[in-house]
């Protein structure tokens, strides 16, 4: 088996990515595992600086 150092997420869905940041939400709030909502925060910033936009708007983005 081949090891990954990063994995790329070019052909996930709008919906999909939405479905992964809101469970990464839902987990951190309700087990206060602090490293949930880190990681969802983290993903959100990456991306909206590809897509050079707020973290708000390309939230929204995600929503339509």
């Amino acid at each position: 088996m081949h090891e990954f150092e990063k994995i790329s997420i070019a052909e996930m869905s709008k919906k999909d990515m939405l479905m992964i940041l809101e469970a990464l939400e839902y987990t951190g709030k309700n087990t206060n595992i602090e490293a949930f909502m880190n990681l969802k925060n983290s993903i959100i910033k990456e991306l909206s600086l590809l897509a050079d936009s707020s973290e708000d708007e390309f939230l929204e983005y995600l929503q339509r």
